[in-house]
């Protein structure tokens, strides 16, 4: 057949000479030689021997028959083969007794003089041995060819693929049974909420990424990673892939999780199976996945550097610099990927990789970067990332900034003074709302001289009062671990991060001149983006968020426990929780000194913590808590013991003298 292999090309020859009738258990053939040095001693055998079988007889099996199970005699009679064969199996040739010659004729030729034990090989042998050189070859690098009922298939078929993948999952299951049940449940709960809140639901972020999908340029408020993700999706216009793929990013958080706390750490299968529910089974993690957010794909991205650091003890420059390329990623999905690689940056030092490895790892980190702050420059004239850090800040400070106790404040920040009756309720207020004092500038407000500005103003009042940003940068982190959910910072940003019981139409925003945001996410999806509810699968996700979620005081817990592990651990700084430890601690602690709490932001966090707290149950951690017990053991048993008979003894030997 055309395109065929030459291999093909001789089985289809076999069948048409009539081999095609071989099944399991019936008669099969000898090999014949393929390649022109098979055709060469073949003719040679018919010279001298007059058929085929002839040469077959004189000539033993061939060891790779042998090896597929085949058995049988040079005698005469078909030999028997197993129903599945190897490449070498090229031709299947007709035995003596289908040619009519004896049993035990005696051949001529090259076979006849192999078989006479010459020392010299013949031409049927040495294709024979190029043959199962090539076999060996192909088996090696994957490639298996069966032959079944005389039709040569290629790879294994699909069913078979499934039902192997199928066995080792189930094995898999069998052997880590508390992972398998809450990764399953996790799965079911995901595949719920695409199926009821369908395609997908939207923050009011979600356009801002949307609109740089649909006309690429770097955008000045936030970086366009996460635009990168939807612009790699866009030729499919499915909005339920991208939630898709994000809820695979969370099933996958949960399985680095346990992998990192059974493989790495030898923790109790039960324990790392409780460390990944935080991740698997929270309500407003299934739901923060559901959203067209940066989120999902950044905590991600965290969470591949952290646990490629973490398996390799001592990481080779390929490692490194796959960690930097990560971070560098996730540093242009979110602005607080900055403070990440500071903290990869620190573990590295203190578990002495080498500068070599330091080195890899920040320039790896820099290549994407600077080829985007590159991009920046070409666009708007600036090699940044973004120009909105100054304007994040001032939102920050809005709530306590007193202009009367800052020294030299220019006149053109004087307008971003707020005297403390006219301020307005949220530091977020301080951005978004129409009253805010940015908006007293003409042009645009998160343009450069806007953000030049705020960023002064804001370092000025920092410095000028830095009791008062402290209070604030407690209060917000404190009200990480709040057991109670509250409606914060109002209900219409709060009502985004739930599934709620109706929706709402998409909002007609003007991104730009040309541009509504409405119409941008209906052309991404190529008909209606709309978010709707199905029932009853709506209701089932809505109620077990309502009642299944991670409260903060849990969150707290989480991170006691991470640092009750790293303080046996002290003269090692903390040992290997250090890393996500850290970086758990600053990703809440990140957005309450640059810019405000919100709800979303604990969320990354969690799997590093969760992390973290698993590693405090490592054979390693209990062997310092177990010997530091002994130590104390012995010296709280010898103040509390009573006197002993030998110092009874003693009185009244005192009292005789």
């Amino acid at each position: 057949m055309a395109g065929d292999s030459p291999h093909g090309t001789m089985l289809d020859d076999a069948d048409r000479n009539g081999s095609d009738q071989r099944g399991p258990g019936s008669p099969g053939a000898l090999d014949k030689p393929g390649g022109a040095a098979g055709e060469t001693a073949g003719k040679a055998a018919d010279k001298s021997a007059g058929t085929v079988g002839g040469t077959a007889s004189a000539v033993p099996a061939a060891p790779s028959a042998n090896r597929s199970g085949a058995s049988g005699k040079s005698s005469g009679k078909r030999v028997k083969t197993s129903p599945v064969t190897t490449v070498g199996a090229d031709k299947a040739v007709d035995s003596g007794e289908d040619s009519g010659d004896s049993a035990g004729a005696p051949a001529d030729g090259p076979a006849g003089g192999a078989a006479r034990g010459a020392v010299r090989p013949s031409a049927w042998e040495r294709g024979r041995d190029r043959m199962r050189g090539r076999v060996r070859e192909a088996l090696r690098g994957g490639v298996r060819n069966r032959v079944r009922d005389g039709v040569r298939n290629g790879p294994p078929a699909v069913a078979e693929r499934v039902r192997s993948g199928t066995v080792r999952l189930w094995a898999a299951a069998r052997r880590h049974p508390f992972f398998a049940v809450i990764l399953a449940i996790a799965a079911l709960l995901r595949a719920v909420a695409m199926v009821g809140y369908t395609p997908a639901m939207f923050f009011n972020d979600s356009f801002d990424y949307l609109h740089v999908a649909m006309q690429p340029y770097p955008h000045p408020l936030r970086p366009d990673g996460y635009s990168f993700l939807l612009i790699a999706l866009k030729p499919f216009h499915s909005f339920a892939l991208v939630t898709g793929i994000q809820h695979l990013m969370g099933l996958a958080m949960g399985v680095m999780i346990y992998a990192l706390l059974r493989r790495k750490f030898g923790v109790w299968k039960w324990v790392s199976a409780v460390a990944t529910a935080p991740v698997l089974l929270d309500g407003y993690q299934i739901q923060l996945e559901h959203l067209i957010l940066s989120d999902t794909m950044f905590t991600f991205l965290v969470m591949c550097a952290v646990t490629l650091l973490l398996w390799h003890d001592r990481p080779s420059w390929r490692i490194a610099a796959s960690v930097g390329l990560i971070i560098g990623l996730s540093w242009l999905t979110r602005s607080v990927g900055a403070p990440v690689l500071l903290g990869v940056l620190t573990y590295m030092l203190i578990r002495r990789v080498g500068w070599r490895m330091l080195a890899v790892t920040t320039v790896a980190c820099a290549l994407p970067v600077v080829s985007y702050m590159g991009w920046y420059k070409a666009d708007s004239g600036k090699f940044a990332i973004t120009e909105s850090n100054g304007i994040f800040l001032f939102a920050r400070v809005y709530k306590f900034a007193d202009c009367h106790r800052m020294d030299d404040l220019p006149v053109s920040e004087m307008i971003l003074c707020t005297e403390p009756g006219n301020r307005l309720p949220n530091s977020q207020d301080g951005i978004w709302n129409v009253k805010s004092p940015l908006n007293r500038y003409t042009g645009n407000r998160f343009g450069p001289y806007q953000n030049s500005l705020a960023n002064d103003f804001s370092k000025r009042a920092i410095l000028a009062q830095p009791v008062d940003y402290a209070r604030v940068v407690g209060h917000d982190f404190l009200r990480v671990f709040q057991w109670k959910r509250t409606t914060f910072p109002d209900p219409a940003t709060y009502g985004q991060y739930e599934f709620g019981k109706t929706t709402k139409e998409l909002p007609d925003w003007h991104m730009d001149a040309d541009s509504i945001a409405s119409a941008e996410a209906n052309a991404y999806e190529r008909g209606r983006a709309r978010t709707k509810i199905i029932e009853p699968f709506g209701t089932a996700i809505r109620v077990y968020q309502d009642h299944v979620y991670l409260r903060g005081t849990m969150v707290g817990l989480i991170l006691l426990v991470g640092l009750g592990g790293m303080v046996p651990m002290w003269r090692r700084f903390g040992g290997r929780a250090l890393l996500p430890w850290t970086l758990a601690t600053g990703l809440l602690l990140a957005p309450a000194a640059t810019a405000e709490f919100d709800y979303r932001y604990v969320l990354p966090a969690v799997p590093l913590a969760s992390l973290a707290a698993g590693i405090a149950f490592s054979p390693e951690v209990r062997e310092r808590y177990a010997a530091l017990a002994r130590r104390l053991r012995p010296a709280t048993g010898a103040e509390a013991a009573p006197p002993t008979g030998p110092v009874e003894e003693k009185v009244p030997e005192v009292a005789a003298k």
